[in-house]
């Protein structure tokens, strides 16, 4: 009797070491997320085909910026394909899918020519603009970019943040908010 009790403390003490670390491991970097309202962050990456991106190149269109931990992986494969799926209905929109990660162009070009992406996939590789967007994210102490997205305005103004997506849904929902916002300026 004494031993399942002892058992019982130590697979307590074993989940909550485990809940401890992997709330510290797949923390979240310093840096805020940027609330709706301000104006997004500028920043100039390589694509995938290695020509700088800047969020400056598409004033004037609205932009849905969204970051992704890994290029090939299950989640972010599937949340690319459904974006390029959708494609023709953001550009009846005026808007423009872009997306980033911390992999390498070469990685994204691969991801690209193997997926059958034609939208921008951006490379940063120094972790600086997935960190300025508050979207930086360490998971057994490997840095990655959370799944966070951003709509932003032809303004330049994010008007909507999502974090922690759904990739199987998330095209979706991004299409109806943009309808909204567009709605509202009707």
């Amino acid at each position: 009797m004494k031993l399942s009790g002892t058992l019982g403390c130590l697979r307590l003490a074993a989940s909550a070491l485990l809940a401890f670390s992997f709330g510290t491991l797949a923390g979240y970097g310093d840096n805020a997320i940027p609330e709706t309202g301000q104006q997004a962050p500028d920043f100039t990456l390589p694509s995938q085909d290695g020509s700088p991106v800047s969020l400056k190149d598409f004033k004037g269109k609205w932009v849905v910026l969204y970051f992704y931990p890994k290029d090939n992986t299950p989640g972010c494969t599937i949340e690319a394909h459904n974006f390029q799926r959708d494609l023709s209905k953001y550009e009846a929109e005026n808007a423009v899918i872009v997306g980033v990660s911390v992999d390498s162009s070469d990685s994204h070009k691969d991801f690209c020519a193997k997926q059958g992406l034609t939208f921008k996939l951006l490379a940063d590789t120094d972790k600086k603009v997935v960190e300025e967007y508050g979207s930086l994210r360490n998971m057994a102490g490997i840095k990655i970019a959370a799944r966070n997205t951003f709509l932003i305005d032809p303004q330049g103004r994010i008007v909507k943040v999502w974090t922690g997506v759904d990739p199987g849904k998330h095209s979706q929902e991004v299409l109806a908010e943009l309808s909204q916002q567009e709605g509202k300026k009707s």
